[in-house]
């Protein structure tokens, strides 16, 4: 079973001495325990080591695709694939980070890769700020967790600048509006960015000014200033089924060095996830890999998830003679599914389920835990660690 320990002062007077008041913002709190998982230096170990070693199998797997044309088993849109093949190619443009969804790694279990999101993950301020936060709280040294999310992601920031040294270091980040979690996980973002040595400025999507012409620019202080790097908490997806001319305009800039996008289109290589069962083909019952088919495994249960859904909207869980158990509704059930091979997840005395959420920035940087049921929805609580 796995291990808690309380850690009774939340973080809140922590953040305030931080600077980091914004993190206090209503969307972000609440979900936060009393409790931490307790992980030893060799499970962290092994959550680097794993995040690291699969990081590797996805470029491998990435590369395949490519070679072999299959983006359409991946559900890429065609509007896309020649931006996921130039910015594949061209190494200037760095996957700034992503987060590695694992199942087991505590209480005896083996690791096992739910998914990585590449694309747009969030959870950013809770395993960066917050659970650090949480431990200073407590009396308790930031040593002993597994989190260098912050200090990993300037690094990042740092090496895309020195790599696209020909453009201006000056970043527009964006996100939907009314979405308060996306706003405080760009907001972090920016704050590594400059402390990288970008300028730095915020504007919704729908205030973003785009043209083919000439770049990526937003109106503020009565003027327009232009941007040669822009980050984007909206999916690839999204851009290509419903702003197919944005698709077409941010593929000619990017083309043209006239701007850097992040995270780059080939993350949807590795955000759909058809890429775990290109992973099985690949690396045919690796340690770290579950089953992962096209159509339903029968003989053991599994899980029936669609390629681009998220907070696990429309996933349904079958039972050995795929028949389904459990059903979550959703807005994405018109795209193709996968089926995966079911494993549970690391339970406490209450039977509460622990997912591992591993950031990679160039490198595994962190640990956290979201904590709720059977299926993770958008309903899951965050739950910091300490090594122990």
């Amino acid at each position: 079973m796995l291990t808690l320990r309380s850690l009774p002062q939340l973080p809140d007077p922590q953040l305030r001495h931080l600077g980091w008041d914004w993190m206090l913002g209503t969307d972000t709190l609440p979900y936060l325990t009393n409790e931490v998982v307790v992980v030893t230096p060799t499970e962290a170990d092994a959550y680097a080591e794993a995040a690291n070693t699969l990081f590797e199998m996805l470029v491998e797997a990435g590369q395949h695709v490519i070679d072999n044309n299959r983006f359409a088993e991946l559900g890429i849109p065609e509007n896309l694939i020649d931006l996921v093949r130039h910015s594949w190619d061209d190494d200037r443009n760095i996957l700034l980070y992503g987060r590695f969804d694992l199942a087991g790694g505590v209480d005896n279990q083996a690791i096992r890769l739910i998914e990585f999101n590449a694309d747009t993950a969030t959870c950013l301020p809770e395993t960066a700020v917050v659970q650090y936060a949480h431990l200073k709280a407590n009396g308790l040294n930031d040593s002993q967790q597994f989190n260098a999310l912050f200090e990993t992601l300037v690094s990042q920031f740092a090496e895309i600048k020195r790599q696209n040294d020909d453009l201006t270091p000056a970043i527009l980040f964006s996100a939907m509006r009314d979405t308060p979690e996306d706003d405080t996980n760009v907001a972090l973002l920016g704050e590594a960015a400059r402390e990288a040595g970008f300028e730095v400025a915020f504007a919704y999507v729908d205030e973003v000014e785009f043209s083919a012409e000439e770049g990526i620019y937003c109106f503020a202080d009565g003027e327009f200033t232009r941007y040669d790097f822009w980050f984007k908490l909206i999916p690839w997806e999204y851009i290509a089924h419903d702003e197919p001319e944005l698709a077409t305009i941010l593929t000619s800039l990017v083309k043209q060095r006239k701007t850097v996008v992040l995270n780059p289109a080939y993350a949807l290589l590795f955000q759909s996830k058809a890429i775990l069962h290109i992973l099985w083909e690949l690396y045919p019952h690796h340690p770290l890999l579950l089953r992962t088919e096209t159509k339903s495994i029968l003989g053991e249960p599994s899980v029936e998830k669609v390629l681009f859904g998220r907070e696990g909207a429309n996933i349904r869980l079958l039972d050995a003679a795929g028949q389904p158990t459990k059903t979550v509704d959703g807005d994405y059930g018109n795209y193709p599914k996968i089926y995966q091979q079911y494993v549970d997840f690391p339970q406490d005395a209450a039977g509460n389920r622990y997912q591992a959420g591993v950031f990679f920035a160039g490198e595994a940087c962190a640990l956290g835990f979201r904590r709720g049921g059977v299926v993770l929805d958008n309903t899951a609580q965050f739950v910091g660690h300490i090594v122990a």
